[in-house]
């Protein structure tokens, strides 16, 4: 076939794979994934009318597409547990009622990383931390 106009579905394979390794962000992944689905269906379009020969890699870029969408929405779940038993919630209240005072403030942060430190065992980094 000459002139085989395989970019859509290359794109959508490329893509897919940016949003796998965007998915832990949300945003990235699900934004990446829902375009490499769009794409690799525009890619398979073309491959079933002859204008590309790359179908499987179009199909490719769809496959991957839908587990950088699914992977992303499980990172939804990991980050709202993770927040909630960070205690997130309860720092974001205590900041809003500190309001501009920011000695409250800076009391309402180092309490939630005591808290942090002290539940889970983990030393969150800090400004001026190395």
């Amino acid at each position: 076939m000459t002139g085989a106009r395989n970019g859509t579905g290359t794109a959508a394979l490329a893509v897919a794979v940016a949003g796998l390794a965007l998915c832990w962000s949300v945003v990235g992944g699900l934004a990446c994934g829902v375009v490499a689905v769009v794409l690799g269906a525009l890619g398979r379009g073309r491959a079933a009318r002859g204008e590309a020969d790359n179908g499987p890699i179009a199909m490719a870029g769809i496959g991957l597409g839908v587990v950088a969408v699914l992977a992303s929405v499980a990172f939804v779940v990991v980050w709202a547990v993770s927040w909630r038993d960070a205690g997130g919630s309860q720092y974001v209240d205590c900041a809003m009622r500190a309001g501009n005072d920011q000695k409250a403030v800076q009391t309402c942060t180092d309490n939630w990383l005591n808290r942090i430190r002290g539940e889970m065992g983990v030393s969150p980094m800090t400004r001026g931390s190395t």
